[in-house]
């Protein structure tokens, strides 16, 4: 049986969906607080300009700790300038978009969200609401 356009749009339609949903959590676990004050490229440079200047006049057991240290932030130095920018903000409106629809069509509740970390300022811009509750989907 061949499928109408009408159902092949709404299959696109939650694939769409999804994949904003899918982003725009995975963004926000990936800029998840971490314990500790977090670490800029600015920062690190800073701390490989201060190693270079420690190691001139460090002992040989020093001057072995801080060249580990230089080889790990470099790494990270590495890592943060390789990975992209998330705008934040972009994924944010695209989710305000869809947050709802999805939830309606997956049953996911406010509190589900919540525990996800998404805000609740951003799920009331997308009008999912407290109210809706794991009982009123059965």
């Amino acid at each position: 049986m061949a499928m109408t356009p009408e159902h092949k749009d709404a299959l696109a339609r939650g694939r769409e969906v999804a994949t904003v949903v899918k982003t725009y959590l995975s963004a926000l676990e990936a800029n998840a607080p971490r314990r500790g004050r977090r670490r800029t490229t600015e920062s690190i440079r800073s701390r490989l300009e201060s190693i270079a200047a420690e190691l001139v006049k460090a002992s040989p057991l020093i001057q072995l700790q801080l060249v580990q240290e230089r080889i790990e932030l470099q790494a990270e130095l590495d890592h943060l300038e390789a990975v992209p920018q998330i705008d934040m903000a972009t994924l944010e409106a695209d989710f305000v978009e869809c947050a709802n629809e999805y939830s309606e069509s997956k049953g996911i509740s406010y509190a589900a969200w919540r525990e996800m970390n998404v805000e609740a300022k951003v799920l009331a811009a997308a009008g999912v609401r407290r109210t809706r509750r794991a009982s009123n989907l059965v």
